[in-house]
């Protein structure tokens, strides 16, 4: 019964090609200096804290400026980390909404002329969470191609 509730719960799925090999893709979502240029909503250098302990088991804790102009953090857990492939984790509001544990599933694949991005974020506590995370992602992933293209200055 459980398993079958969890199934149900809202989902996300966001698929993009980025035009640079998926070791740089990869780079950018472990390599903490890298992933603070990029990540969470607004402007470039949204993040402040990115500790990464990037290991199956090992934890993540992300602090960054929202569009509302206060500091969120977001925090998990590794669950696959495949180097250039893929990466699960789970995620969570720990100050806001701890006890809404989510997980996030990325994977690269090479691709001609690039990779082939796939981000998959699954059950959500309901779908106004979906929703809101859909437009935080959304902007995020706009942030990492112009990253990956060089158009994000550090």
């Amino acid at each position: 019964m459980e398993q079958a509730k969890l199934e149900t719960r809202p989902s996300l799925t966001l698929n993009r090609h980025y035009p640079v090999a998926p070791e740089k893709v990869w780079r950018a979502w472990t390599d903490p200096q890298a992933l603070k240029r990029w990540f969470g909503p607004g402007g470039p250098q949204a993040v402040s804290v990115a500790d990464l302990d990037l290991r199956v088991g090992g934890r993540f804790r992300l602090v960054f400026g929202g569009p509302d102009g206060k500091e969120h953090e977001a925090a998990g857990v590794y669950k696959e980390v495949v180097p250039n492939r893929k990466l699960v984790f789970t995620w969570c509001w720990p100050n806001s909404t701890p006890e809404r544990v989510s997980q996030v599933t990325i994977l690269f694949k090479p691709a001609a002329g690039g990779t082939d991005f796939e981000f998959r974020h699954e059950q959500f506590f309901d779908e106004t969470a979906r929703d809101g995370h859909n437009r935080g992602w959304s902007e995020s992933l706009i942030k990492l191609e112009a990253f990956l293209k060089g158009e994000m200055k550090s």
